[in-house]
């Protein structure tokens, strides 16, 4: 099989690994990284003509899109359109990312525990809605924010700071809307769900940590790093999570016309009573966290992504993906980050 993994990051440098045992693959744009699995291929992601081009060029059986702009810019809709077998969600069923205000309704509709919210655009009315309630608050841009959109936020004035600054512009047309939330309490879980719209299989929880410095000190970011297995996520919590969660979502999805195929990344927070409910939700495979959870997958997962993306029967088994080994990812980020990351600076490791 010829694959085409979409994106260039560490992500998916680790789908191109996961993919290269059994395949030849191919990343655009990819990274010195993939460069020495696969073949790299200088493609503009929004250029959707010439990513097709490149697939007729190099014969691809199977496209895997990796980031969520590509997907909510409807990259799966083009290629599938024209008959092309590609790994991912809609642009319309992508909202359930692209649009956290969307996602949060759909929740709402379908039951989905999570967190109580409000959507505002003006700042005003956010305002008021801020002062009226307990602290802490989280704020955040309903848009893609490169996961960098959500504030937690301490203090009412904290809130009302973050959300005068989304509101003004801080992260572009990600934040002409903007979420205020109640803070959820306890231990945060990724949950990522391969699924035909229909069935699903869970592949290994993992953990994310995304604040900036040690001790969860310092802003959000995309994600400082993750681990696999995780102690919490016992059977039974997945149990849990998909009889609530994902077999709510899939349904209400679905009816709303966007019938979900891809994998859906429920990021959830488990209370001191072990009861799940969703932070957001994550149209692909989540970023440092797929890094941990491909290399220590027992089974290949090629092959559930060709069948799923080709519309054959597929047959998962609703138990949770069991990891072979223990994993995990430490991201390195230039000088800056998240807020004004040093392009092209080089990171230089301690002698050991």
């Amino acid at each position: 099989m010829r694959v085409l993994v979409i994106g260039g990051g560490g992500r998916e440098h680790a789908l191109a690994w996961a993919f290269s045992k059994s395949a030849t693959v191919f990343c655009a744009p990819g990274n010195p990284g993939t460069a020495g699995i696969a073949t790299n291929l200088s493609v503009d992601l929004s250029d959707h003509p010439a990513i097709l081009e490149a697939i007729e060029t190099h014969r691809i059986d199977l496209t895997v899109v990796g980031p969520e702009a590509p997907l909510a810019a409807g990259l799966v809709d083009f290629l599938s359109g024209r008959g092309r077998h590609v790994f991912g969600p809609t642009a319309r069923a992508a909202r359930i990312e692209s649009s956290k205000a969307y996602s949060k309704q759909l929740m709402e509709r379908a039951g989905v525990p999570t967190a109580r919210a409000r959507t505002f655009t003006d700042f005003g009315r956010a305002r008021r809605y801020i002062e009226a309630h307990d602290e802490p608050l989280v704020v955040k841009a309903s848009g893609l924010a490169g996961g960098k959109g959500a504030i937690v936020a301490q203090t009412r004035s904290r809130a009302l700071e973050a959300a005068r600054e989304i509101l003004g512009g801080r992260f572009g047309a990600a934040g002409s809307e903007v979420l205020v939330e109640e803070f959820m309490e306890g231990e945060e879980l990724s949950v990522f769900a391969l699924t035909d719209g229909e069935r699903f299989m869970f592949l290994p929880a993992s953990q994310d940590h995304k604040r900036l410095l040690e001790g969860d000190r310092g802003p959000n970011t995309g994600g400082m790093g993750a681990y696999t297995p995780v102690s919490i996520a016992t059977p039974e919590l997945l149990r849990r999570v998909g009889t609530d969660i994902i077999t709510p979502t899939l349904r209400a999805l679905a009816e709303d016309g966007a019938p979900y195929r891809g994998v859906l990344y429920a990021g959830l927070m488990i209370d001191s009573a072990g009861a799940p409910r969703v932070v957001e939700f994550n149209c692909r495979f989540g970023d440092p966290e797929a890094e941990a959870v491909l290399p220590a997958l027992g089974v290949p997962i090629l092959e559930h992504c060709r069948a799923i993306a080709s519309g054959e029967d597929w047959h998962p088994e609703h138990g949770a993906g069991t990891a072979s080994q223990a994993a995990v990812t430490t991201v390195l980020a230039a000088p800056g980050y998240p807020d004004a990351p040093r392009k092209g600076a080089g990171i230089t490791l301690p002698n050991q």
